[in-house]
């Protein structure tokens, strides 16, 4: 790797409680949709909010990043008011946006399957450099092990669809891949994940994408009268628990104070901040135990 090369890292995120990271006020029967891509409409987690949520697991406040210097230079200072220089500093590391890879969806067999499309899954071999085959079918596929299907009854119904199936060995080798990445550290669960896991088209994953996300109704009670306030039902939307999305971090040129060279290097900083699994809490309704989930990192 060349000194000015980039180092980079992908991640991955588990949601082990409802996500929702919103977009403000929406234009439908939702008050308060999760953020979605503009062009797939997908859900997705801005990379902004992951780096941000990072920075306070580490304790990165301003007078922490003015005293530390690993701190500083992985998530950068504001101006301190010198109106004489700018002397604010860019964070060096860089948090792309979280995109969907799989989205739990209601089975009438196994509970629950991990759900993905070809798509999906082509757009995650580009972006984290995996080797694994192409994906091109009608039928929905499924793992050697799956839970999802029966050998009597080869459907796999999800929600109030039922789509016909087939045992796939690239399927498998996918599900082996994710599986080993978000749970590395949970060898009982790649089992779990793989037999759950199923591919079905790009469209049938749209409409599960847009149709298939928690929504919870809110209200708000009158304390003198006891019944709901006048406008006070709302509608919010999050990702189910157990969604799995994924990303790349990277460390950009690494400077000090006032723009000059830093001494910190870019794998300290890799090291230190993306390295071990992290417990966050990304979005709203912390209060109500929302946005728990697990970051995983890539190994170094």
């Amino acid at each position: 790797m060349t000194e000015n090369a980039k180092t980079e890292k992908r991640y991955w995120i588990h949601a082990v409680t409802p996500l929702h990271v919103g977009s403000g006020r929406g234009v439908g029967y939702i008050d308060l949709p999760v953020a979605r891509e503009k062009v797939t409409n997908w859900p997705y987690i801005p990379g902004s909010a992951v780096k941000g949520v990072v920075a306070d697991h580490f304790g990165a406040t301003d007078a922490e990043r003015k005293a530390n210097a690993l701190a500083r230079a992985a998530f950068g200072t504001a101006n301190d008011g010198d109106t004489t220089e700018a002397n604010s500093t860019a964070g060096s590391l860089v948090f792309t946006d979280a995109r969907i890879v799989c989205l739990p969806i209601r089975s009438f067999y196994g509970t629950f399957a991990w759900v993905t499309s070809p798509f999906c899954l082509e757009r995650l071999k580009r972006d984290l450099r995996l080797e694994l085959p192409a994906l091109r079918t009608k039928a929905a596929l499924l793992t050697s092990s799956t839970r999802l299907a029966k050998e009597d009854d080869p459907k796999l119904y999800l929600e109030d669809l039922d789509l016909d199936t087939s045992k796939s060995e690239e399927a498998t080798a996918y599900a082996q891949a994710i599986a080993g990445a978000v749970f590395a550290d949970r060898p009982e669960w790649q089992t779990i994940f793989c037999e759950r896991f199923a591919v079905v088209s790009d469209d049938i994953f749209t409409f599960l994408s847009e149709t298939g996300t928690q929504v919870d109704a809110h209200i708000r009670i009158e304390e003198e009268t006891g019944v709901v306030a006048s406008g006070a039902l709302w509608y919010e939307e999050s990702l189910p628990v157990e969604t799995v999305l994924a990303g790349t971090v990277w460390c950009d040129r690494v400077y000090a104070k006032n723009g000059e060279e830093s001494t910190v290097t870019k794998g300290e900083l890799l090291s230190k901040f993306c390295g071990e699994p992290l417990d966050l809490q990304i979005g709203g309704k912390a209060s109500t135990g929302k946005g728990r989930v697990r970051c995983l990192f890539e190994a170094n």
